[in-house]
């Protein structure tokens, strides 16, 4: 019965919005588990992009 609570829940990849755009190198990405039924849609979360220095908005990718 494990199983079938681990399939609600799915890792996915947090990428900066922000760094693209400038001639920084390097990129933030972060890693985290979302549940599927209760968001469907792709992750927004403002977190902390240490070359940047300042926290930023990080999107899903695929």
């Amino acid at each position: 019965m494990a199983k079938k609570k681990a399939l609600a829940r799915q890792v996915v990849i947090l990428e900066c919005t922000e760094q693209r755009d400038t001639a920084t190198p390097g990129v933030s990405r972060y890693v985290t588990t979302k549940n599927r039924k209760n968001t469907p849609k792709r992750m927004e979360l403002r977190k902390y992009n240490p070359y940047l220095r300042r926290y930023t908005l990080h999107r899903e990718i695929k």
